[in-house]
């Protein structure tokens, strides 16, 4: 082989390593908050006929200790063989996870947040087609110092069906990390408190206290239907998204 003909491979080879690496690091970072998972969902209402509505979180997300800033991404899907016709998911925040902006999605004025939240969007989605999914970027602040939890109802065109919900669902670890630029948070672990020799997490506001964080999902869950979930706060003659 001429070094002519030396220098040709030895060149394709290293173009070919460097668009391996980009593509690989381009991979990384598309997966940096993991696998999307239902962690903490549960079907409330039945839903119409092949219709099988869920919803996905990121297995893990990071917190600037600086900002407390978070970013998720929320993603609804339906699994049925039928097209959804119209539908809205909530995304809703609890304790110290609060939902600053859900592109795409319009802000809960807060008489019809749920009880005990601090934030929520609703987005209204025409139709979810068989198969399909679409997700949303969520930004949120976290403040380590407490715990975090979000929760992703599905519900219908009137609001009186909840066809899924996923949550309140935590984010947290159990490692907190304050000397780092930011701190990852695992889905569905309790958040510890970042200043050391705390042995309890801050309880604020009357429902946290009256609602255990373990009981409080399921008190969601119970409830059903979109009315009675936020009934407390809910102006009579408002309908839901």
């Amino acid at each position: 082989m001429s070094s002519r003909q030396r220098m040709t491979v030895t060149g394709s080879l290293v173009a070919a390593s460097f668009s391996a690496v980009l593509i690989l690091s381009g991979t990384a970072g598309a997966d940096d908050q993991g696998p999307g998972s239902s962690k903490g969902g549960k079907a409330v209402d039945e839903a119409p006929a092949g219709v099988e509505l869920t919803t996905l979180l990121p297995e893990r997300i990071s917190v600037d200790n600086s900002t407390e800033k978070t970013a998720i991404t929320a993603t609804v899907r339906n699994g049925g063989t039928e097209d959804s016709g119209k539908i809205s998911l909530l995304v809703v925040g609890f304790d110290g996870l609060t939902v600053k902006g859900v592109k795409g999605c319009s802000p809960l004025a807060d008489d019809r947040l749920p009880e005990g939240s601090n934030s929520g969007f609703s987005c209204a989605i025409d139709n979810l087609a068989a198969g399909a999914s679409r997700s949303y970027a969520v930004d949120a602040s976290y403040d380590l110092g407490r715990a975090g939890k979000i929760c992703l109802p599905v519900l219908s065109e009137n609001g009186q069906k909840t066809y899924w919900q996923q949550g309140p669902v935590p984010f947290g670890t159990t490692n907190p990390s304050p000397d780092a630029p930011a701190t990852p948070l695992l889905l569905g672990t309790d958040n510890e408190p970042v200043n050391p020799g705390a042995d309890e997490l801050p309880r604020t506001g009357a429902a946290r206290d009256l609602v255990p964080l373990g009981t409080l999902g399921a008190s969601l869950l119970a409830a059903g239907a979109a009315g009675m979930w936020w009934s407390a706060r809910r102006q009579p003659g408002r309908t839901a998204p």
